[in-house]
Parts: C-alpha cells; sequence; structure tokens
C-alpha cells in the first residue's frame, strides 16, 4: 500500500467563505499515482471545515444563513470563550456543525463522488493563513 500526504494552503480575505478545493485535491490524487483506496482530507485548523456538497451560489448563502441562525458572530459577548479576549466563539461552533474532515473513495484514479459532490474548505473566522491536510492511501 502507498500513502501520499500534502498540505492546501489558504487564506481567506473575508471572514467566512466557502472554497471549492476540489480541483486542488484531484491534483493531489493526481500526483500521489493511487487509483485504488482512500482520500482524507481535513481542515487542520479549529475554525474551519472541510464538507461535500453541491457547488451552488443559493446553497452556500443558505450555509451562511443557517450557520448564524445557530451560531451568530455578534454579539460577541455572548460566549465565554470570548471572554479570553478572542472574538471567534461562533467560528469554533460553526465548524462543529459542518465537520472537519471529508474521506472520498479512490476508484480507477477518480475521486468517486455521487451526483453534483465536491468537496469545500468552509473558513469561519479568515484573515489568516490556514491549511487542510489531504492524505490519500491505497494502491
Amino acid at each position: 500500500m502507498k500513502s501520499h500526504r500534502k498540505e492546501l494552503w489558504f487564506n481567506a480575505p473575508s471572514r467566512r467563505d466557502f472554497m471549492n478545493i476540489t480541483p486542488q485535491v484531484e491534483q493531489a490524487l493526481r500526483e500521489s499515482g493511487i487509483t485504488e483506496g482512500l482520500c482524507l482530507v481535513n481542515a487542520m485548523h479549529i475554525t474551519a471545515s472541510v464538507f461535500i456538497n453541491d457547488d451552488e451560489r443559493g446553497l452556500h448563502a443558505d450555509f451562511e444563513k443557517w450557520l448564524e441562525g445557530f451560531a451568530p458572530h455578534e454579539p460577541i459577548g455572548q460566549y465565554r470563550h470570548n471572554d479570553t479576549g478572542e472574538d471567534n466563539a461562533d467560528a469554533h461552533l460553526k465548524r462543529t456543525i459542518m465537520g472537519r474532515e471529508v474521506v472520498v473513495a479512490v476508484t480507477d484514479g477518480k475521486l468517486d463522488f455521487g451526483p453534483w459532490e465536491q468537496i469545500f474548505y468552509g473558513e469561519f473566522d479568515g484573515r489568516r493563513k490556514k491549511r487542510v491536510l489531504v492524505k490519500i492511501i491505497g494502491e
């Protein structure tokens, strides 16, 4: 069995963003030479997420509205975490809701997606450099 590891780096200019990272993950898969196996993609920061869904602008707006309903950014004083001088407690909660990682099967050298599935990086406390790990194992 082989394994391949690659880090992807992102620096979202805004506090929140959803980025389709499927092309970068597909590139990592090509670099690996693996044709059958599994591909793990995970956010390496506690205020960011990796998830699979449709690349549709309206859906992304729905995510934003839905997440703000669960964990609104303001008022920042509503969160105990922010008592430490931080202002990103909502980002930690949003990450928990959206998830840390995804695993995608690799079949015939390609990510084995269902219809419309794409991999996204969700940023909930941007304006700084963060990374995503791509780990591919197989033959």
